[in-house]
């Protein structure tokens, strides 16, 4: 089983979490540069590309959230209120789909092969999300204007809890 991402939407639809489990793509084994280090006309290509997977991984979000938005909404409109929205997959990845009494929806991506995740994404919020997030008297209780959680012991639980799973 491989996990690729996971996301976190609020309420008002946005993102405040997303983690990715790929390896960063690099441009030069050796770093670029020769011995002595990058030069200061590679560091702008560098920083362009930084820039540009940063604004992908917004974009990314917004896409999924929408796939996400679209997707429970047909199901609920073809199936009634009692159907729900749990996962689906493509040739490429499967998604899977958790949302909480409180509207905050965890998404995470896998490879196909995987089962479902719902079970996983429950105790995502229940035992790290809940614990490290919500009872923390310093986090914030909204997260406006895109601003993401950013709890230490919440990203380390969750990884380690994404890589016991690996």
């Amino acid at each position: 089983m491989a996990v690729y991402s996971f996301y976190i939407f609020d309420r008002h639809t946005e993102c405040i979490y997303t983690k990715t489990w790929l390896p960063p793509a690099t441009s030069a084994p050796d770093g670029g540069g020769g011995p002595q280090g990058p030069t200061a006309a590679q560091h702008a290509p560098q920083q362009h590309q930084q820039q540009q997977l940063r604004t992908s991984s917004a974009d990314d979000a917004k896409l999924i959230f929408g796939t996400v938005f679209s997707l429970r909404n047909m199901v609920r409109k073809l199936g009634g209120e009692d159907d729900a929205f749990v996962a689906f997959r493509t040739a490429h990845y499967k998604l899977h789909y958790y949302e909480t009494a409180s509207s905050l929806r965890l998404v995470m991506l896998t490879d196909t092969a995987t089962p479902s995740m719902r079970n996983v994404l429950h105790q995502v919020y229940i035992n790290l999300w809940l614990e490290y997030v919500v009872k923390n008297p310093l986090s914030p209780v909204e997260h406006k204007g895109g601003a993401g959680v950013k709890n230490e012991l919440f990203e380390l639980a969750l990884d380690q809890f994404i890589r016991g799973l690996m």
